[in-house]
C-alpha cells in the first residue's frame, strides 16, 4: 500500500469521526455544556500526555513547553489557541445538545471559505477572481439564511469563524500537533479545574462511577484520536486532497441531523446549502487547479 493511500485512510478516519461526533455528545446532551468543555479539556491533556510518554517524546515536550514560556509572543499565541478552540468545542457541543446539528454542519461548509477571508485580511494573500466568486456564493448563503429566518445563523458563524481564528494562530505559530493540543489544553487547564471544583463543591457535577463519568472521561479519546489519525494522514497527502477530504465531517453531521435527530430541513437550508456548496465546489476546483500547475 503507497503512503499516499495510507495517508488517505487516515485523513478519511479522522473526518468520519468528526462527522459523527455529534453522536458522542447526544449521550451527554442532559449535562451542561460548559461542564463538558471542562472535562474535554482535562482529559484531552491526561490522554495526550500518556500518548507523549508512551512514545517517548517526554524530553522533547518539556523542551518545547520551555521554549514557549520563555518566548512571550508564542506563548500568548498558543494561549490565544486554546480560548479559541475552548469557545469552539463549547459552541459545537452546545448546538450539538439543543437540536442545532444542522447549524454546526453549516458552519464547518463555512469554515473554510473563511479561512481563504482571513487569509486575505492577515495573510496579504492573493486570490483569483474564482476564489473570489466562491467568497461571494458562501455569504450569499449566510445572507440568504439571514433574510428569511429573520435572524443570523450565530452558532454555525459562530463555529466557522472561531475555527477560522484558531486556524490562523496556528498558521502563525507553527507547533508540533500532538505538542499543540497538549500545550493548548495545559494553558487553560487551570480554567477548567477550577471549574469542576466548583461544581463538585456546589454538588452539581457529573463525573462519578456512572456511565456519565465514563462519558466525561472518554471525551479526551474523542478529542484526541481523530486529531491524531488527521495529523498522520495529512503529512502523507497533496493539500489539495486534505481540502476535499474535508467536507465528509459536515456531510455526515447534515446527514444525522435530518435523518437521524429530525431536524426541519426547510427550502431555505436547502437554498442555502446548495450556494455554499456551490461555493466550496469553485474553491475546491480553483485550489486543484492551481496545485496541478505548480506540479
Amino acid at each position: 500500500m503507497t503512503e499516499e493511500r495510507i495517508g488517505t485512510l487516515y485523513a478519511m478516519g479522522a473526518y468520519i469521526l468528526w462527522g459523527f461526533l455529534p453522536l458522542y455528545w447526544k449521550l451527554a446532551e442532559h449535562i451542561s455544556s460548559w461542564e463538558i468543555l471542562a472535562h474535554r479539556v482535562i482529559w484531552s491533556f491526561v490522554f495526550m500526555i500518556v500518548l507523549i510518554i508512551v512514545i517517548r517524546r517526554w524530553r522533547l515536550f518539556i523542551n518545547e513547553w520551555r521554549k514557549i514560556i520563555s518566548d512571550k509572543k508564542k506563548f500568548f499565541g498558543i494561549a490565544a489557541a486554546g480560548i479559541i478552540i475552548s469557545l469552539n468545542w463549547v459552541l459545537f457541543i452546545w448546538a450539538v445538545n439543543n437540536d442545532h446539528v444542522l447549524d454546526a454542519s453549516l458552519g464547518y461548509y463555512i469554515n473554510p471559505l473563511i479561512s481563504i477571508f482571513f487569509g486575505f485580511i492577515f495573510l496579504k494573500e492573493r486570490f483569483s477572481k474564482l476564489q473570489w466568486i466562491a467568497i461571494a456564493f458562501a455569504f450569499a448563503g449566510v445572507f440568504y439564511m439571514t433574510w428569511n429566518f429573520g435572524s443570523v445563523p450565530w452558532a454555525a458563524l459562530g463555529l466557522a469563524i472561531s475555527f477560522a481564528i484558531y486556524g490562523l494562530i496556528k498558521k502563525v505559530v507553527d507547533l508540533n500537533a500532538i505538542f499543540g493540543l497538549a500545550i493548548e489544553t495545559l494553558i487553560v487547564i487551570p480554567i477548567a479545574l477550577v471549574y469542576i471544583v466548583y461544581l463538585d463543591v456546589i454538588d452539581v457535577g457529573s463525573l462519578s462511577f456512572s456511565l456519565d463519568g465514563l462519558i466525561l472521561i472518554g471525551t479526551g479519546v474523542a478529542t484526541a484520536v481523530p486529531l491524531l489519525l488527521f495529523g498522520q494522514g495529512a503529512k502523507r497527502i497533496p493539500l489539495s486532497l486534505v481540502g476535499f477530504l474535508q467536507y465528509f465531517a459536515p456531510t455526515i453531521m447534515l446527514l444525522l441531523g435530518v435523518f437521524l435527530f429530525n431536524e426541519a430541513f426547510t427550502s431555505v437550508h436547502a437554498i442555502t446549502f446548495i450556494l455554499i456548496w456551490i461555493g466550496l465546489i469553485l474553491y475546491s476546483y480553483e485550489r486543484i487547479r492551481s496545485h496541478r500547475k505548480v506540479g
